[in-house]
């Protein structure tokens, strides 16, 4: 099988199966819980752009990682277990940021509230719906480590990526939380932004998965380094650019409503530079009266208007530029062999040039 090709689709396999196999477990157990495990598939499988697996797997690949040999089935498994992960973080992200959709959906808390409100259950639903997705979003975590470590691999092998996979579920969720006490605090500086970026965002969407990908290959300290530099600047990069799509994006292609960084009250650096660069006080007011409040349609558009007038999109746009380009060359200097390197270079454009 040509893994290199159809990666998406082998990523997809696995993740099925693995959710079929768990699954199956816990229905039998306790059938009450097959609405949860059917929301968590259903999540999973229901979309995504798999970017966390792709890094790892290409960083497998570029440190030596033989897609023919005994050990690819293994690396797509422990690599697919990553999504669960990400779907951990999505389905609780939505609710600490009360969103109502994510991909033109209900998002999991939203979408518990309404059954039990249609079925006149006791109690408060949006507390049901708290519930639930908090417990949900537990299992994707507990399964993502059911995953990582029943991949068929070398005992060896998988311990040496261990170190990468522990760091990157407790950076996730200490970036999590950094942002939740960001947003408490008010602070709106970029350099808080940063942090948030790197921690939440940087470490377990790029960084980390190449970390993991390269370790499962038996790769040397340095490339790791030289790894965990690229997949830092590439991983800030990108979520700058989701920073701007959360404000400027498309619903019918982000899925998302226009607007609902701000809305969520996000203090992301395009946020905070609109506030440091707007010399007129009521273009300052317009900012940071619009973080957090409930905006209608044209008071977004008054808000995109006044950040790209102050320059704040520009500026955001050339920090994009300048980590990509730091990011490349870390990637030129870490000599991974092709066609991993071109296909790391070209996951690089697609993350920081997207429209979703």
């Amino acid at each position: 099988m040509d893994f290199d090709a159809d990666l998406p689709q082998h990523l997809e396999r696995h993740l099925a199966a693995f959710l079929t196999e768990a699954g199956a477990a816990v229905r039998a157990a306790q059938p009450a819980f097959g609405s949860g495990v059917d929301t968590l598939t259903g999540f999973v499988l229901g979309g995504g752009k798999r970017l966390r697996p792709t890094f790892a797997w290409w960083a497998w690949r570029g440190a030596g990682g033989d897609p023919e040999g005994p050990d690819a089935e293994g690396v797509l498994r422990a690599v697919a277990s990553l999504e669960l992960v990400q779907a951990c973080a999505l389905i609780h992200d939505d609710l600490i940021d009360s969103s109502d959709s994510r991909r033109g959906r209900p998002t999991v808390h939203v979408s518990y509230a309404r059954e039990h409100r249609a079925n006149g259950w006791l109690g408060a639903p949006e507390t049901f719906g708290l519930a639930a997705s908090v417990l949900i979003g537990d299992l994707a975590l507990a399964w993502a480590d059911d995953m990582f470590n029943s991949a068929p691999l070398p005992a060896a092998t998988l311990d040496a990526a261990r170190p990468a996979w522990r760091a990157m579920r407790t950076e996730v969720l200490a970036g999590q939380y950094l942002d939740v006490r960001t947003q408490a605090t008010g602070d709106t500086s970029p350099e808080a932004a940063l942090r948030v970026s790197r921690l939440k965002t940087a470490a377990y969407t790029v960084q980390r998965p190449l970390h993991l990908g390269a370790a499962l290959a038996g790769a040397d300290e340095q490339r790791i380094a030289t790894l965990r530099e690229f997949g830092d600047d590439l991983g800030v990069a990108f979520q700058l650019r989701d920073d701007l799509l959360g404000v400027f994006g498309d619903p019918s292609v982000t899925g998302k409503p226009a607007g609902d960084d701000l809305r969520e009250g996000k203090r992301t650096l395009l946020v905070a530079l609109g506030l440091q660069l707007a010399e007129d006080p009521e273009q300052h007011k317009l900012i940071a009266d619009a973080i957090g409040a409930d905006l209608a349609d044209d008071e977004v558009d008054r808000v995109r208007r006044t950040l790209t007038e102050v320059g704040a999109v520009d500026a955001v746009e050339q920090r994009i530029t300048a980590l990509t380009g730091t990011a490349l060359a870390a990637l030129e200097r870490a000599r991974l062999a092709e066609p991993a390197a071109t296909r790391l270079a070209e996951l690089a454009e697609l993350a920081t040039q997207r429209t979703f």
